[in-house]
């Protein structure tokens, strides 16, 4: 007997020890996935010991299942009797359709998400939200995972930090705007409700700022070129801000903005000349003149040629400098007759070439106020003080008073329509899209759809900056990342010491206007043209091609034969690659429309003909949609022409 007894404890104590070298192997094999797609996770879960709220345990059908013990109680999260039929269950009740991102409410051991997986074609991924990482650690321990988290299709988001959920979705963003479809996973709803409800108003929002952008993108891609391209001779007259780059580090930046408290505090702003850098955006640079505030700088980037209204009847621009995306209205440019820097831009790199076109940039903002703050970041000030950023309807209204847009109003106002109705009329616009958010004081206030993505962009940039941020608009939206303070505590804390005259001399010292670049920068333009002609030649051919070989499908020798002329002219396209590249900048809504159409072909079960033909509609669309872009490009292209011709006249050149 003692013998037997003995041969039963060293059988299981070898079966619990090959039982443990399994689970080390799962281990290992998931966590070195895991390491390749999201290394700050795995780091994350490889740290986190074991407290024992989550136990695993076999189910009756055999696979591991798991329960989490919450207030003496014990919640199950998968099946006791066969967790992989359930998780089969629940992937077959969602609608696997044209959608490429796949919301998941909970992780689970993971089982669910394999079962969806596998259901899933082509680029269609899942993001899952698990607060747990003791589930998580279960999960790898426990159940072989490689596979789902190797390649980058399962994106797993632990915490409602927005700025963390913007970096790690950025990548998918296309995607997420062809569909989105929202899954629970009931078990882990129970066991975290409120963090599943947060992560999916997140998802929501951040859904929204990514569909804003993309119709900004797509909507205004012609006209921002059209804009590089008349700023060109501008922009090689003018110096680059490469001269900013750090000039005021470790002084404090003040970027005033025209939320309706900048009224508060604006008059406070005159005694921080030369203590600060005062930074404008365009709406309130003509108020700041007029109250006898010269700023050091004001930024511009909008594309409507309104624009230029901020800057007319001026007569003396002073050593207030102007810094300008490129893509700016170029009324705004020849408006201008004071120091201007426009900054690096692709397109304008494209048509000058790297010689002429390198400078320094910036971080494309949404904003005029986002420019500003991205310049004060780049002068290397801290902090960065916030004024009049309220990015949302403090009293009910959009703007401070007195700021330019009042002055377009203006011509409008009567008796029966006052300056307080047109603040109303702006913001009743948008009723569909307003929203509830917190104020400073955590109060509630309304904002919009628009206004939120402008938020959500800042919170992003105020978790990256190396200095300090501080929100002295005293009023407006509570904003992640800034400590609240009132602009009079930032001059008593922040603004006692001058500013250095030496670095404002040195930029009195420089040339701001020199035309001697023009001439070579008409060359390249001139180029460009021929470049974009030749390219259209190449296009036109392709469409006959592509349009012959619709009425081939049913004849596959002929068929067969004349698609090698497809891919010789695509080498032909290839050797075009600037012209090509150029197009694209100007017709994004191609672009978008062969996104789209590439990502749900992959999706479609068509057999050989029907596939094809799918494929060649969808080139023709393309080409027809390159050759409308090539036309536009050519006929903005000329306009530039005559923009330096006219530059180099008034030069005597």
């Amino acid at each position: 007997m003692t013998g037997c007894r003995a041969d039963g404890v060293v059988a299981r104590m070898a079966n619990i020890a090959t039982m443990q070298q399994t689970a080390d192997a799962v281990y290992c094999r998931n966590m070195a996935a895991l390491f390749r797609s999201d290394p700050r996770l795995a780091q994350r879960i490889d740290e986190t010991p074991d407290d024992g709220t989550v136990v695993v345990e076999p189910s009756r059908a055999g696979p591991p299942t798991a329960s989490v013990k919450v207030n003496g109680r014990s919640l199950q999260l998968h099946s006791r009797f066969d967790p992989l039929a359930e998780a089969r269950q629940l992937a077959e009740a969602v609608e696997v359709g044209e959608s490429f991102c796949y919301f998941v409410s909970g992780f689970g051991l993971g089982y669910h998400l394999q079962a969806l997986r596998n259901r899933l074609k082509g680029d269609a991924f899942l993001i899952v939200a698990e607060p747990n990482l003791q589930v998580l650690r279960k999960a790898i321990e426990s159940v072989d995972l490689a596979d789902l988290l190797a390649h980058d299709r399962c994106i797993v988001l632990t915490s409602t930090d927005r700025s963390e959920i913007q970096t790690r979705l950025e990548p998918y963003n296309n995607l997420m705007m062809i569909g989105t479809q929202f899954v629970s996973h009931p078990a882990s709803e129970r066991l975290a409700g409120e963090f599943h409800a947060a992560m999916r108003k997140l998802i929501a929002e951040h859904m929204t700022y990514c569909r804003m952008c993309m119709v900004t993108l797509v909507t205004n891609s012609r006209i921002t070129n059209q804009n590089v391209a008349n700023n060109l001779p501008a922009f090689l007259a003018t110096p680059p801000i490469d001269c900013l780059r750090d000039r005021f580090a470790g002084y404090p930046a003040v970027v005033v903005s025209a939320g309706p408290s900048l009224r508060k505090n604006i008059d406070q702003l005159a005694s921080l000349r030369g203590k600060a850098i005062i930074i404008a955006v365009q709406t309130t640079y003509k108020l700041l003149l007029d109250r006898g505030i010269e700023p050091d700088f004001v930024t511009s980037l909008d594309y409507h040629e309104l624009s230029r209204k901020f800057f007319e009847g001026i007569s003396d621009f002073g050593r207030t400098h102007l810094v300008a995306e490129p893509k700016v209205s170029w009324h705004v440019v020849d408006a201008y007759r004071g120091r201007v820097s426009l900054l690096a831009n692709d397109f304008a790199t494209a048509v000058l070439g790297e010689k002429l076109g390198r400078r320094d940039g910036l971080k494309a903002g949404a904003t005029v106020a986002h420019l500003a703050f991205y310049l004060a970041v780049y002068m290397g000030c801290d902090p960065v003080v916030l004024v009049g950023q309220d990015l949302g309807y403090t009293g009910h209204v959009y703007y401070s008073p007195g700021v330019a847009y009042h002055d377009l109003w203006r011509p409008e106002l009567n008796r029966f329509c006052t300056m307080e109705m047109k603040e109303w009329e702006r913001i009743v616009r948008h009723r569909k899209i307003l929203m509830k958010v917190k104020d400073i004081d955590r109060h509630d206030i309304y904002t919009d759809e628009q206004l939120f993505t402008y938020l959500q962009q800042f919170e992003g940039d105020f978790a990256t900056v190396p200095g300090r941020v501080i929100d002295a608009t005293e009023g407006g939206v509570r904003k992640a990342g800034t400590r609240v303070m009132s602009l009079a505590e930032v001059t008593e804390r922040y603004c006692t010491r001058p500013i250095p005259q030496e670095a404002f001399a040195e930029l009195d010292r420089m040339t701001w206007r020199d035309l001697s670049k023009l001439p070579a920068g008409r060359e390249q333009v001139v180029a460009r043209i021929a470049e974009v002609d030749a390219l259209e030649d190449t296009c036109r051919e392709m469409l006959s091609v592509l349009r012959a070989l619709t009425e081939l499908l049913n004849n596959p020798v002929e068929f067969n034969r004349r698609i090698a002329e497809v891919d010789a002219l695509r080498v032909k396209i290839k050797s075009h690659e600037r012209a090509y590249r150029m197009v694209s900048s100007v017709s994004q809504h191609a672009e978008l429309q062969r996104f789209t159409a590439d990502r749900r072909l992959s999706l479609a079960d068509l057999d050989g003909p029907a596939r094809a033909r799918r494929q060649l509609e969808r080139d023709i669309r393309f080409v027809e949609a390159v050759l409308e872009g090539a036309e536009a490009l050519k006929q903005i292209l000329q306009t530039c022409r005559d923009r330096f011709d006219a530059a180099l006249a008034e030069a005597g050149r």
